[in-house]
């Protein structure tokens, strides 16, 4: 199984060398993109093959931003759950006795649409944001005003909420997790959890950061109604920028690990959000962050298949995800620089074997 490739222009040992860390103090942050039920069970798959690798626990990062997807991840994440229940959880396997003492507690469920969704009826999911944008062309970004006009999606969030809210006990969690929605009136985005956001708990935030245009209901908090971060970014590495991290590692589920220029409906998905995540990590390495985002290749891909919600799939893609990460981990210069600076021998400068 092919592991998953990196852009040559990633930092890595060829590039700027072990002294440009500084290994006694690594402040690391995560983003985690955009992606669905099969997204989730990417994050999971890749978190907890770096920290079998590594040594290196995800919940310890400085900064942890969730998109969508990702929001979930970020979530759970932030409540304790060990990176390695993560990836049990997708594959169905008993949890450890940490993560099942906090599942008893509460979870996210998946929301489970049904016919009555689907019928009932939908009008545009921000009627003022869709009249401003009318009357103002040039004043409102194109992208508010399609999706303020789209009908609202029927399928309620509260299943998504309530877990997180339980897991988290009503609190929003000391170490910062940025959770990226989209206000539909504003049309802009939206960060809960940063410094001089709207209040909402953590599952409202999340439930808001995973409202699909069109499937999931939006979701009000404040007498404002938002809708999934994707709409903004998939991943939204710009975040970064500003945080004082020594290191940034993404996870993006929906762009792949090679360019492929091709019109199947894979690449036609997957292609420009590669393109544009490539964007992303530019801007920030010109500004001097050092960022490595994992991504799927082929086997992945392959094991996703084309719906991102389709939750039968996350057992397939958490193992292909694994395998793929740990022979990365081991086998590439990225890899291998990156298990570096995650783990325990690394950060105290000594030599690491493979």
């Amino acid at each position: 199984m092919p592991p998953p490739r990196l852009w040559k222009n990633h930092v890595g040992p060829s590039e700027r060398g072990d002294a440009a860390i500084p290994w006694g103090s690594v402040r690391v942050g995560i983003v985690l993109a955009a992606g669905g039920a099969v997204g989730v069970a990417y994050h999971g798959a890749v978190l907890a093959a770096l920290e079998e690798a590594t040594g290196w626990d995800p919940r310890e990062a400085e900064l942890v931003v969730g998109t969508s997807a990702g929001s979930v991840t970020g979530a759970v994440l932030r409540a304790g759950v060990p990176a390695g229940d993560l990836a049990r959880t997708s594959e169905g396997e008993p949890l450890s006795e940490e993560g099942s003492r906090l599942a008893a507690i509460g979870s996210p469920h998946r929301p489970r649409p049904t016919p009555a969704h689907a019928l009932a009826f939908r009008p545009v999911a921000e009627p003022a944001a869709f009249l401003h944008a009318l009357t103002h062309p040039f004043g409102h970004p194109v992208r508010a005003l399609v999706v303020a006009a789209m009908p609202a999606g029927g399928v309620p969030t509260s299943a998504i909420s309530e877990g997180i809210d339980l897991l988290h006990g009503g609190a929003w969690p000391e170490r910062p997790l940025w959770v990226c929605s989209y206000d539909l009136r504003a049309g802009r985005r939206v960060v809960f959890g940063k410094p001089g956001s709207p209040a909402a708990t953590v599952g409202q935030a999340v439930a808001a950061s995973c409202a699909i245009p069109g499937y999931f209901k939006p979701v009000t908090i404040g007498g404002r109604r938002y809708v999934d971060g994707g709409v903004h970014s998939m991943a939204n590495l710009d975040l970064v920028a500003d945080s004082g991290l020594d290191l940034v590692v993404g996870v993006s589920p929906m762009s792949q690990a090679s360019f492929r220029l091709g019109f199947t409906p894979v690449d036609l998905m997957r292609s420009p959000l590669r393109a544009r995540l490539r964007r992303e990590v530019d801007a920030l390495r010109r500004r001097g962050v050092r960022v490595i985002v994992i991504h799927p290749g082929r086997a992945v891909i392959a094991a996703m298949g084309p719906n991102p919600m389709d939750a039968a799939r996350r057992a397939a893609v958490s193992r292909a995800g694994r395998e793929s990460v740990r022979r990365w981990l081991a086998d590439s210069p990225e890899g291998r620089w990156l298990a570096r600076a995650l783990s325990g021998d690394g950060r105290r400068g000594s030599e690491r074997t493979a």
